[in-house]
């Protein structure tokens, strides 16, 4: 396998074997980030379940305290006064039938989709466009709800949603390199907290597994579970 010479050199800088305590790995990102762009954090974490049982199909959202670094477009599908309510909090598109009829002919310039439960019988005619982009709204992340401004302003303000692969491994972006080290630590630790919340009573076994951190264009790096969630 050929590298860039950006990636090459984060090789040459980064102990791919040695697992680092959490302040170190964070060092160690954000040390060999060094794209043109603000580089996003990404978080990896292996768990112990079987995410082909449906008891085991770890899927949740949690606010991170320091944001992930961009801004959500948030839509909203709603009707009266919860139309105004979502408006009035930053949503960005707020409808019913005709943000229905954009969504079906593609028109998805959203990265975050609510919606009241009166409306997901029209929601629900769009599972096929929203289901494989990963947008369709779900009570257990706190996107059906009556709650919209709460749902939006959390969006808005760097709440991030996670599911497990099949591998049994749960991805999420969760900050910026050009982010203080605290500020990764705050969320990493916010995060992992999040889903050892959400451990199955089902799984067995040791539930976190691996923890990697790494950046857009960056080397991953093994953080050591016990300095994260000891």
């Amino acid at each position: 396998m050929t590298y860039g010479k950006r990636l090459k050199k984060a090789y040459e800088t980064v102990d791919t074997q040695k697992v680092y305590e959490l302040d170190e790995a964070i060092q160690v990102i954000k040390g060999t980030a060094s794209a043109k762009f603000d580089e996003t954090v990404d978080i990896a974490v292996k768990i112990g379940v079987d995410p082909k049982q449906s008891d085991q199909m770890v899927r949740g959202a949690v606010s991170l305290p320091a944001g992930t670094g961009k801004t959500l477009t948030v839509a909203v599908f709603a009707k009266g006064p919860k139309a105004e309510e979502a408006k009035k909090a930053g949503a960005d598109l707020v409808g019913d039938e005709d943000l229905a009829a954009d969504i079906m002919v593609g028109k998805i310039n959203f990265q975050r989709l609510i919606a009241t439960p009166d409306m997901m019988g029209v929601v629900g005619r769009l599972g096929k466009v929203l289901g494989p982009k990963g947008l369709m709204p779900n009570p257990k992340l706190g996107t059906v709800t009556m709650a919209v401004a709460d749902a939006v302003k959390a969006a808005k303000a760097g709440q991030v949603q996670f599911r497990v692969d099949p591998s049994a491994v749960v991805h999420a972006g969760i900050g910026k390199a050009s982010f203080g080290a605290d500020q990764i630590k705050q969320n990493v630790e916010a995060f992992i907290k999040a889903l050892l919340a959400l451990k199955p009573a089902s799984a067995k076994g040791v539930y976190l597994q691996r923890i990697t951190l790494s950046t857009t264009q960056g080397v991953g790096v093994k953080v050591s579970v016990s300095s994260v969630a000891g």
